[in-house]
């Protein structure tokens, strides 16, 4: 049976190009959703290259609309998608008192606001009513820091949509998760390798229904 294909929402060199390997090897169709276009086509090429099925879109997450047409078009283009990935932040080192109204909106609207616009879009296009919405956060949830102000506030709400979207669909066969990262990925511990998150990813879609939680707090 073909297996549906993966949407991952915001692929950079790290943690988003290892999930779309890991799910690319278990057999999965790809689809990278990003805003660098060269970037984004020579990882799909990569992957194409090494036998998987993949493609890229270049979108902005932080504009609403054309990430909601993005992800319906892929789905048309390639394979209904099986499992949803929203990696996508804006990294911002900002204090609480030095904060732009504007740069904080724009803050929330990558971290948050397109986080929900996917998981409802994708939503209504799993085959079946089943598949993975997974999510990636960030120790920043749970203990702020004031040099990364936007960034702690914006993990802390993906939590909590992220929370309350798992309680609405408990007892229903789409798996709601958010991973919580609380460690610095790439920075030479083993267990915060791109590859290491990116397995612990896929496990948690293969994961049993019984185990499923709102959080892999990942520390």
């Amino acid at each position: 049976m073909s297996k549906g294909s993966a949407l991952i929402v915001g692929v950079g060199p790290g943690l988003g190009l290892a999930v779309a390997h890991a799910f690319a090897r278990d057999g999965n169709p790809v689809v990278l959703f990003g805003r660098g276009a060269e970037r984004l086509e020579e990882y799909a090429s990569g992957l194409v290259s090494e036998g998987h099925t993949a493609s890229a879109y270049q979108v902005d997450a932080a504009d609403p609309e054309a990430l909601q047409a993005a992800l319906v078009r892929a789905a048309d283009e390639l394979r209904a998608p099986e499992v949803l990935v929203y990696n996508a932040a804006l990294l911002s080192p900002d204090k609480p008192t030095g904060l732009e109204p504007q740069d904080f909106a724009r803050a929330l609207a990558v971290n948050v606001t397109g986080a929900m616009v996917a998981a409802r879009t994708v939503l209504p296009l799993l085959p079946d009513g089943q598949g993975s919405l997974l999510f990636t956060g960030g120790g920043l949830a749970l203990d702020p820091s004031p040099d990364y102000s936007s960034l702690s506030v914006g993990k802390a709400a993906l939590r909590a949509y992220v929370q309350s979207f798992y309680k609405q669909q408990r007892g229903t066969d789409v798996h709601v998760t958010t991973v919580t990262v609380a460690g610095y990925i790439g920075g030479g511990d083993p267990r915060f390798t791109p590859e290491a998150l990116a397995a612990a990813y896929l496990d948690l879609h293969h994961q049993p229904q019984g185990w499923w939680q709102a959080e892999l707090l990942y520390a």
